[in-house]
C-alpha cells in the first residue's frame, strides 16, 4: 500500500510538471476496454474536409490501441517521434491524431519555441526547447494553437464544438487536460463524444462539459 501511494503521488507530480492531467484512480479493466472497443459507434460527420476525417479516425483508433496512461520521459527521435502506441498522456492523443492529417506537432512546437521561446510558458524551468517533451505539454499545445490563430470562442453550448476541434480543460484539481471532438454522438443526445486519455488509456466519452473549458481550437476553419 505504501509503495502504491508513492507511485500515485509521483504520477500526479509528473502531471503537474508536464501540464497533462491524469486520473490515477480510474484504471481500465480488460472487460471495460473490450466493451468500449466493441460498442457500435454512431458517427455523424458534418464536414467533407479530409484532414478532419483523418484526425477523427486516428483518435478513435487510438481507443483500441492506447491502453495505458504513461507519463515517462522518453528520448524521442525528431521529427515524428512518439512513445509506444500502447501508452501515452492526454497530449499524445492530439499529437497522434494530427500526424495522421500531415501535421507534426512535435516539429511545429519545437520550431516555434526555438524562434520564440519567451512566448511559451516557463513553469518547467527549461532554458531551451526540448523536442522530447515540449509537444507533450498541454500549455505548449495551447500556446501554439493560439499563436497560429486557431482559437475559437469558448462557450457552454455543446453544439459550438464540432468534429475535429481540440478542447483544453482545467480540472477540479487545477491540472490541465486536452482532448479532441469526434463525429461520434452520445446515445440519446446530439453531443459529440471526446477522445482523451485521463488515466485509463485513450477513451471515447461524453465529457465535453465535464470540466471547465479553458481552450477551444479549430485547425481547419
Amino acid at each position: 500500500m505504501h509503495k502504491l501511494r508513492i507511485a500515485v503521488i509521483a504520477l500526479v507530480v509528473w502531471a503537474t510538471v508536464t501540464g497533462c492531467s491524469t486520473s490515477a484512480d480510474q484504471p481500465a479493466s480488460a472487460s471495460t476496454r473490450s466493451a468500449q472497443a466493441a460498442q457500435a459507434l454512431t458517427r455523424r460527420p458534418i464536414s467533407d474536409i479530409p484532414e478532419i476525417k483523418k484526425v477523427i479516425d486516428s483518435a478513435i483508433e487510438q481507443t483500441r490501441q492506447t491502453i495505458q496512461y504513461d507519463p515517462t520521459y522518453i528520448k524521442l527521435k525528431y521529427p515524428n517521434g512518439d512513445v509506444p502506441i500502447e501508452r501515452g498522456v492526454c497530449a499524445d492523443v492530439i499529437v497522434r491524431a494530427f500526424r495522421s492529417a500531415g501535421i507534426d506537432l512535435q516539429k511545429e512546437v519545437h520550431e516555434d519555441m526555438s524562434l520564440h521561446f519567451a512566448a511559451y510558458p516557463s513553469r518547467w524551468g527549461a532554458r531551451k526547447p526540448d523536442s522530447n517533451i515540449d509537444h507533450r505539454r498541454v500549455p505548449n499545445l495551447m500556446t501554439l494553437f493560439e499563436r497560429r490563430a486557431k482559437s475559437v470562442p469558448i462557450t457552454r453550448n455543446p453544439s459550438d464544438y464540432i468534429p475535429g476541434d481540440v478542447v483544453a480543460w482545467e480540472l477540479d484539481n487545477n491540472l490541465l487536460h486536452i482532448g479532441v471532438v469526434t463525429d461520434v454522438v452520445a446515445n440519446g443526445t446530439p453531443n459529440y463524444l471526446i477522445v482523451h486519455n485521463i488515466g485509463a488509456g485513450a477513451r471515447i466519452e461524453d465529457v465535453l462539459m465535464a470540466w471547465k473549458i479553458i481552450g477551444h481550437y479549430r485547425m481547419w476553419k
